[in-house]
């Protein structure tokens, strides 16, 4: 089994790097898994496994990560700080070092209001900052919070979230040189729409010397319908998704939308190609694995330069 980090591999070579992202299954059936991981595997780098997103209740993203791992897959374990204190967060890094899993995506996770257990008790004992400067002491330092000393450092490449498009800008860039002072070699950003704006958000970075310090992949994800554009516009915040984007969905008929959103898709995907600052792609096709495939080849980013022989 091979026990290093893919991901880190191809971004410290210089090569542009592909992740995409995967749900665990709302119940304890392996296959589900496994079978998006077959549909992702030699397009992507690394696969992300979102930790009970939207506060619903999902299988494990650190068992779902092991899976994907036996499958030959390098995954991203996100664990947000939610529902976990900094004892049980720092036992899960130990836990899934020990499996041979070598990324993690900290995140604050969606308020559990939100979800299907709006009773349940937010811990947010650390926040996702402070979760990265953890991590990377346990790391770098082997010691845990509090300062005692580790038998054994995790081996972790660690990575934080970004979301270009919530105002204001400037604190945008406040929060991102948060992250990568704490500690995230990488950062994934929320999915881009609007390439103009995320330009001014990256130049801001690059000015401020925060490209150099961390990988910037950014997020896309292929539109479904109309529909999809319209309800992310208005209903889910932080979103920014430009009116000529709908249009383009809404122009054409129905049956043709999905094939116009992965069109959309791959022409974001080789606009951020051509910005040096980027160093990839976070392909989020949700419940949607079959187009990462088609996107990675259509943008002439396949096959992917190190494929994990397992």
């Amino acid at each position: 089994m091979n026990h290093e980090s893919q991901l880190k591999k191809v971004l410290s070579q210089g090569e542009f790097a592909v992740t995409a992202e995967c749900g665990p299954p709302k119940g304890a059936d392996p296959d589900v898994i496994l079978k998006k991981g077959e549909l992702l595997k030699g397009s992507v780098d690394g696969v992300n496994v979102t930790d009970n997103q939207t506060a619903i209740v999902r299988m494990s993203s650190l068992a779902a990560c092991s899976l994907l791992k036996t499958a030959g897959l390098d995954p991203v374990l996100q664990m947000v700080v939610r529902d976990r204190n900094r004892i049980s967060l720092q036992s899960d890094i130990l836990g899934a070092s020990a499996l041979g899993i070598r990324n993690v995506l900290c995140l604050s996770g969606d308020h559990q209001i939100f979800g299907n257990q709006p009773q349940a008790v937010g811990v947010f004992d650390l926040d996702s900052i402070q979760f990265v400067q953890v991590v990377k002491g346990m790391r770098d330092d082997g010691v845990i919070t509090g300062g005692d000393s580790l038998d054994h450092k995790p081996d972790m490449f660690i990575g934080a979230a970004a979301n270009p498009f919530a105002d204001p800008l400037n604190f945008r860039i406040v929060r991102l040189a948060k992250k990568i002072k704490a500690g995230a070699d990488f950062i994934q950003t929320q999915c881009i729409y609007n390439l103009d704006r995320f330009e001014s958000w990256l130049s801001m970075a690059a000015d401020r010397g925060l490209t150099e310090k961390a990988y910037i992949l950014g997020g896309v994800t292929p539109l479904k319908s109309a529909g999809m554009a319209r309800y992310m516009k208005n209903r889910v915040a932080g979103m920014d998704i430009p009116d000529d984007v709908i249009k383009r969905m809404e122009g054409v008929p129905k049956e043709k939308q999905r094939e116009e959103g992965i069109n959309i898709c791959v022409e974001t995907v080789s606009r951020l190609k051509e910005l040096p600052d980027v160093k990839g792609v976070h392909i989020m096709a949700i419940e949607w694995e079959e187009a990462v495939g088609e996107i990675v080849k259509q943008a002439g980013l396949h096959p992917r330069p190190l494929q994990d022989k397992g």
